[in-house]
């Protein structure tokens, strides 16, 4: 069954909250949102006071709601935000609700769909009783507020992420204030950024191939400037140019911010570029290659820091991808919840 989008909002919007609220109570088993199609209309919860709001909800499968969030950081555009909910998961509870909360960061060239359509995120048992959020960060946003040549301004990923959106869930969408973010390659990077930059917002940060010091050598920036300019951007727009903006780029740059890491749990996986067990015969990765040469030096610099929790698996071979993003998500789980407190 094909999914179907309530817009919000309006006076027959809050009409149906209501009616959607009394079918939810004489249901006791599920939410509002029972089958697929079905939407609960959120116009009563659909601002925040802090830039973003929700003009639609989507629900696209079991578990899975889409948010269609509208955000002054992104200078007005509406962009989704994927829920994996949890086992009795009520959106209609509103404060009454605060669930230990999962934020998993997408790759470049990917988007809030890439971990529900390329792993069993959805099917992973570890994940019942935790609210996973899958926030869209652009084809190539790089989790930044990008510089735009001094003015700043669209896009603003990071706000939008951390201050909105955190915002916006924690009030209307069941969030609660303990919360562990993972991602993979651009996402990896995201992952680590944000917890080194919002000290206590995450408890645990885990990165899958991560994007995990882009200052290493010339290789490396040429690289990440590389897919700055994909789509046709400018590339300096983004952290400007690594010389004479090179502060902005060591505050983007997680091998910079280690420090700001040592006191929480940090995950690190990564291959070497060789082919690998979950690869095709012959397959290769530069970009891995480069990525684990990256992630084996912020593992230094943790160390030399004094980290006090970190896991590395740097597992030989291996490429970038999907198979192996899928089996270190589950490698890290047990950490990633121990950080949640999850049933204590």
């Amino acid at each position: 069954m094909s999914a179907t989008t309530t817009v919000l909002p309006s006076l027959r919007s809050r009409i149906l909250l209501v009616l959607a609220v009394l079918l939810a109570t004489l249901a006791p088993t599920a939410p509002a949102l029972a089958a697929t199609g079905e939407q609960a209309d959120a116009s009563s919860r659909t601002s925040s006071p802090h830039g973003a709001e929700v003009v639609a909800v989507t629900r696209v499968a079991d578990r899975q709601v889409d948010l269609t969030v509208r955000s002054t950081a992104l200078g007005g555009r509406t962009v989704k935000v994927r829920l994996l909910t949890p086992d009795g998961w009520n959106p209609d509870a509103g404060h009454r609700q605060h669930w230990p909360t999962l934020w998993l960061l997408h790759g470049c060239c990917g988007d809030y769909t890439s971990w529900t359509a390329k792993t069993d995120v959805a099917e992973t048992a570890a994940l019942r009783d935790v609210l996973v959020v899958m926030p869209e960060a652009g084809w190539n946003g790089w989790y930044s507020d990008w510089w735009n040549h001094g003015r700043g301004g669209d896009p603003a990923w990071e706000t939008f992420h951390t201050v909105e959106l955190r915002h916006l869930l924690e009030h209307d969408w069941g969030a609660g204030a303990r919360r562990a973010v993972a991602g993979l390659s651009m996402g990896g990077q995201g992952a680590l950024l944000y917890a080194a930059r919002h000290p206590g917002m995450f408890r645990a940060a885990a990165a899958y191939s991560g994007s995990a010091h882009p200052l290493l050598d010339t290789e490396s920036v040429d690289r990440i400037m590389g897919f700055f300019a994909g789509q046709g951007n400018d590339p300096l727009r983004v952290w400007g140019d690594p010389v004479a903006q090179r502060r902005i780029w060591e505050d983007h740059d997680p091998y910079h911010l280690a420090k700001r890491l040592r006191s929480i749990p940090v995950y690190l996986s990564c291959g070497d570029g060789t082919t690998g067990p979950l690869d095709q015969p012959g397959a290769t990765s530069a970009l891995e290659a480069d990525f684990n040469r990256q992630n084996q030096a912020l593992a230094g610099e943790l160390r030399r820091v004094g980290a006090r929790h970190l896991t590395t698996n740097f597992y030989g071979p291996g490429t970038h991808g999907w198979a192996y993003w899928e089996r270190e998500l589950h490698a890290s789980l047990p950490m990633l919840r121990e950080a949640l407190a999850i049933g204590h």
